[in-house]
């Protein structure tokens, strides 16, 4: 009997994530049914650094605490930054003192030059000395904004990986919507 193979088209069709997802569907194929052999599929080298903690481009990670005496005690070297869309700001509120970067309507805003990143937002583009920490409403955003400001070569990047969401469970102070 030949060992089926998972086919090449449908390796390109599936995305990174749902990989893992379909290698699972076959494992669990009654045991009459032939094994499933996987092929290897060789990672992109550029995704490996993106995920990997270790890395030395990898995000410095801040917990609810971390966030929480950034907000009492500011520091002009460390600047928080929200992603979320205005809205959601107007709807929600925000953490007390963050700036507005909205990474889905406007992901650009990384890669343009100081004076339309002034015009745009109303505040200085963050300097390469100054650390910025995103977050969003669950931490996906927040996630992208930190690899594209890694990518358009903005000095130290954070990230609040609880985010909003972990802010108001916390009981983390907010403030109203701008």
């Amino acid at each position: 009997m030949a060992t089926p193979r998972l086919s090449a088209s449908l390796l390109l069709r599936a995305s990174r994530s749902s990989i893992p997802c379909a290698a699972r569907q076959f494992r669990a194929l009654p045991s009459r049914a032939a094994r499933v052999v996987l092929p290897a599929v060789k990672q992109q080298p550029s995704y490996s650094r993106f995920y990997s903690q270790e890395s030395p481009a990898a995000s410095k990670i801040y917990a609810f605490d971390d966030v929480k005496a950034l907000v009492e005690k500011p520091d002009p070297n460390r600047i928080l930054i929200d992603t979320r869309e205005p809205a959601e700001l107007q709807a929600t509120g925000t953490i007390p003192g963050a700036l507005n970067i909205p990474i889905t309507s406007q992901p650009d805003s990384f890669f343009i030059t100081a004076e339309e990143f002034e015009d745009r937002f109303g505040f200085d583009r963050p300097g390469k000395d100054q650390e910025v920490v995103f977050y969003c409403k669950a931490g996906v955003r927040s996630r992208a904004a930190a690899e594209l400001a890694k990518q358009a070569g903005w000095g130290k990047v954070g990230e609040y990986q609880g985010s909003w969401l972990d802010w108001e469970k916390n009981g983390g102070v907010k403030e109203n919507g701008r």
